[in-house]
């Protein structure tokens, strides 16, 4: 075998054969991506609803685009602590708009938090918190539409907007949905090294 297709072969093969889990997430420290379990992953780090090899179609919640203060990190099993969304940094009064189109199916308060959630279709459910909004259940939103004010109350040392999505009943990173996040691969340059 030629070096550069051997090369090639083996930059590839760990691609290739990659099983669902590790996937790139963002850190709260640093916004820089690292691997981290993901339940619910293809290689590359998006869920079935994303789909293999499918660029990002939502736009971010908030804009202009946010820092991303803590990552998704959801737990091992279902019952266990774990971080299930994102937490995005925001000024005051800054308005959140619903990332893809869909239909309104919560908004009131969950424990001591104002939440909303639009239903996207196909499964997939976002939810925001703390945000200020006056629809209501059953109200049709599209993309770029706002839906409510962020409130401070979710993180206690700085203003956030958790943000989280839902495919089912799983929860998935909201990320893969704005963010390329899979991972690059290098190929070989034509010709003789």
């Amino acid at each position: 075998m030629k070096p550069p297709v051997l090369l090639a072969a083996l930059l590839l093969l760990p691609a290739s054969v990659a099983s669902p889990g590790p996937a790139f997430q963002y850190t709260a420290a640093h916004g820089q991506p690292s691997r981290a379990q993901s339940a619910g992953t293809q290689p590359g780090g998006t869920t079935t609803a994303a789909g293999v090899g499918a660029r990002p179609s939502w736009q971010w919640p908030l804009a202009p685009r946010p820092r991303v203060l803590r990552g998704f990190d959801p737990p091992p099993k279902p019952w266990l602590t774990g971080h299930r969304g994102v937490d995005l940094d925001f000024a005051a009064g800054t308005q959140v708009v619903s990332p893809a189109a869909g239909t309104v199916s919560f908004v009131g308060v969950v424990v001591d938090r104002r939440v909303i959630t639009i239903d996207h279709g196909g499964g997939l459910r976002s939810s925001f918190e703390p945000v200020d909004s006056t629809l209501v259940a059953g109200s049709t939103v599209a993309a770029g539409q706002v839906i409510g004010t962020a409130i401070p109350g979710h993180c206690p040392a700085a203003q956030c907007l958790h943000w989280g999505v839902r495919e089912g009943e799983e929860y998935v990173n909201p990320l893969q949905f704005v963010l390329d996040l899979r991972p690059s691969i290098l190929l070989p340059l034509p010709g003789p090294p």
